[in-house]
């Protein structure tokens, strides 16, 4: 297939993978790259010099393409942007922040900029700082999400039709059936998250994929809208967020109960109570630890199928 992203991206399929903090080390990014799509790091989880590593290990494992994904609120910024010129990756995935702040840096560097975003507001702001694509991440999104919490069937026809650049589909998808619904909406591709969250190549602890592939529906609850809106699996820290949201917290005791190091104990080491599990609603539909390519192979196999389907439909 070819179309606008992946000639943007120059991969086989208009599949990437999310930056997903905790769970997108080098070694899910170039198992999903290796099968035909884009990988990406997730440098929301790293020290700038354990991202350098991170970089380094995918050059050496993969020749495809891959890419960084960089939240711009998060500590050392300056620094991982400067690794990222000196380790010569050539796609950046922006989101928490202001997408003028760095875009201009990076496209001076030839580098291609992509920006995530949750309303048409930010889609526009995106567009007009020089971002070559958007993704448009619904409100089935997992781990930060937007505060107007408009699901994936409403924002990507919305932006699709607000903006000129390529739009990619994020939240909610996790299957062929619906990438071919997020394509027919006006996407030009999808990024995955959950579903590759459980690969076996992801960094995610044991511990936390099994809890993933276990959830049911409605086990999954965005909670912290007056800090950073954020979707967790229910366990005691929800459930603890929960009672002091209804007891009218606001975003310092909020902040004061999120501690620090709480999305580290809850997915990367394991600790399914106290941690904070950040996950899809599209959880509900995984059931089983699978290698990156073979998740890949499926959604798009199951959207060629969904595709000839529906084109055989008799009106």
């Amino acid at each position: 297939m070819s179309n606008r992203i992946t000639s943007l991206f120059n991969i086989q399929y208009p599949i990437i993978q999310a930056g997903m903090i905790w769970c997108s080390g080098w070694k899910l990014a170039a198992a999903v790259s290796a099968a035909g799509g884009l990988g990406i790091i997730g440098a929301g989880s790293m020290y700038p010099e354990v991202l350098r590593e991170h970089i380094q290990k995918i050059k050496k494992a993969t020749d495809k393409p891959f890419a960084v994904n960089v939240p711009l609120l998060y500590p050392n910024v300056e620094e991982i942007m400067q690794i990222l010129v000196a380790e010569g990756v050539k796609i950046v995935f922006t989101s928490a922040g202001n997408p003028a702040a760095w875009t201009s840096f990076l496209k001076a560097e030839n580098i291609t900029v992509v920006h995530v975003v949750a309303n048409t507001k930010f889609a526009l702001k995106a567009e007009a700082s020089g971002v070559d694509a958007i993704v448009a991440e619904g409100f089935e999104a997992g781990g930060h999400n937007g505060r107007e919490e408009t699901t994936t069937m409403c924002l990507i026809p919305m932006i699709a039709d607000t903006v000129k650049i390529p739009v990619i589909a994020a939240g909610g998808i996790a299957s062929g059936r619906s990438m071919l619904a997020a394509m027919a909406l006006g996407a030009d591709g999808v990024q995955i998250g959950s579903a590759f969250a459980v690969a076996e190549e992801s960094s995610a602890h044991p511990s936390f994929k099994q809890r993933i592939i276990g959830a049911a529906e409605g086990d999954t609850k965005l909670r912290m809208q007056k800090l950073v809106p954020v979707r967790l699996l229910k366990n005691s820290f929800e459930s603890a967020v929960a009672a002091a949201e209804a007891e009218g917290a606001d975003a310092e005791t909020l902040k004061v109960l999120l501690g620090r190091a709480r999305a580290k104990s809850g997915m990367f080491e394991g600790n399914l109570e106290e941690g904070e599990l950040e996950i899809g609603q599209v959880s509900a539909l995984l059931k089983e630890i699978k290698p990156a390519a073979a998740i890949l192979n499926e959604i798009w196999q199951g959207f060629l199928t969904e595709k000839d389907r529906i084109s055989q439909f008799n009106y």
